[in-house]
Formats: C-alpha cells, structure tokens, sequence
C-alpha cells in the first residue's frame, strides 16, 4: 500500500499540521480523529487495514490529519465560546488548506467525510456546514450537541453554529437543503458498552434529519456493539461495501 508522512505550516492555525496519506489514488477520505487522536490514530487501531481493500483497489485514497480537540473542544480551561473559535480556526485548516490540496491531489471535486466517536461530530458538523465539499459522510459512535463539550452555552452564536442538532433544524436556506438532499449521510450507533449517551443523541439526531426530510441512512448496531475500535474496525468496511454497491464512492 502507498503511505506518505506529510505536513504543511497551517496559517490558521500557525502551527505545522502533519498528516498521513494511504492509498495512490481514488476518491479522498478525510478522516477526522476521536477525541484528541494524532495523525497515526486510524492506522494503529487497525482501521487502514480494515479498509485496505478499497484502498489498494485504487477506489479511496485516506488522509488522516491531526486533531485540533486539545486546543477547542476538550480545552476545559477556555469558555464555551473561546472553545468554539479555536474550532473556527481548525475549520479555516481543513477547509482551505488540506480539503482543497486533496481536491487537487485526487482531480476529485468532492470529499469523503468519516470518524468515530469525536470524529463522527466533526463529520456530520463539517459535512453539514460544507456541503459542497463534502458529499458523502460516515458517522460513527458520534455525539451532535456541542453541549456534550461546552455544557450550557448560553444562546452563543459561535457554538450553535457548531451544534448539528441546533443549527439543523433550523435550516432553511434552498443552497444547503438541496445539497443535503443531494449527499449522502451515514450514521451508525452501536447499542453495547458506553454507547447510550452517543444512541440517545444519534436519535434526536435522526429526528432532526425526518423533521427536515433529509435523506440519511441511521444505522443501530445490536447491544453487543460497544463504543470501541474493534466494532468501527468492523463498521467502516461494511459501509463501503455498502455505498460502493450503489454506486456512492465515485
């Protein structure tokens, strides 16, 4: 399998930013960490290898950056809304800087978006604000509230409009409802060991997309599915599977 160690200066976030690459073409992957992960998260707990199928096919080519967590979300020491301008500034790094450099290094004109845990907000919080970028996303084992971080954020702008399950339902602009309708949304909750908090809002979630009507594919795995790697190692590679039957992964 092709792998590259990168890194470029974010001017975003005024810090190197390293990132890995595997696979030598194919649709780009964006992969976002669980909470606080590095760029060698996804490969160490098998997942690369649990989709080397479609990666050494040629189909989908990863990038998995670095988290950004330590400095927004899990930064307990800033207020809610220090914590969603830190986020503000990794979203400046993904979606001027590394999305646009994967566009060009695939010749592809959209993303795909997947993480679990952490990962699955940013999925569904990027693919939402962005999507335009990205038009397919997998969610796993996510949370949707920014409140799951910041607790009561007080009506902050800065925060709801990194909240999915309060700036959606709230949606009304045609440009964002046609092209959720147009996407394609993935999102998988297990029902075992430490997944009630992320089942519960993987549910309100999901009435947030029927509300709006939204096309989306919510997935309930059985109670012996935990909140762990070794169900995503699982996960991820069904779903392709899935989305490569229908045509989705081109």
């Amino acid at each position: 399998m092709h792998f590259e160690q990168r890194s470029f200066y974010s001017r975003y976030l005024e810090k190197e930013m390293p990132f890995n690459i595997y696979g030598h073409t194919g649709k780009p992957v964006l992969v976002f960490p669980s909470s606080g992960g590095s760029q060698n998260e996804y490969a160490d707990f098998g997942m690369i290898a649990s989709c080397s199928t479609f990666i050494e096919s040629g189909l989908l080519r990863f990038y998995t950056p670095d988290s950004y967590d330590n400095e927004s979300w899990l930064a307990n020491n800033k207020s809610a809304h220090e914590m969603a301008e830190a986020h503000n500034r990794y979203e400046g790094y993904i979606i001027n800087e590394l999305a646009p450099l994967m566009t060009y290094e695939t010749d592809t004109a959209s993303l795909i978006a997947t993480g679990c845990s952490m990962g699955g907000f940013h999925t569904m919080n990027f693919s939402l604000k962005h999507p335009d970028v990205f038009d397919t996303a997998i969610a796993l084992s996510g949370v949707y509230d920014a409140r799951f971080f910041t607790g009561d954020y007080y009506n902050d702008l800065a925060v709801y409009f990194n909240s999915p399950i309060d700036y959606l339902p709230n949606m009304e602009d045609p440009w964002f409802i046609d092209r959720y309708r147009q996407n394609t949304y993935v999102i998988c909750v297990g029902q075992g060991d430490w997944e009630l908090p992320h089942l519960l809002q993987t549910q309100n979630f999901q009435k947030a997309f029927e509300e709006k009507t939204l096309p989306a594919w919510f997935d309930y795995w059985g109670k012996d599915s935990a909140h762990d790697w070794d169900w995503w190692n699982k996960q991820m590679p069904y779903f392709l599977d899935e989305l490569h039957k229908q045509g989705k992964l081109f």
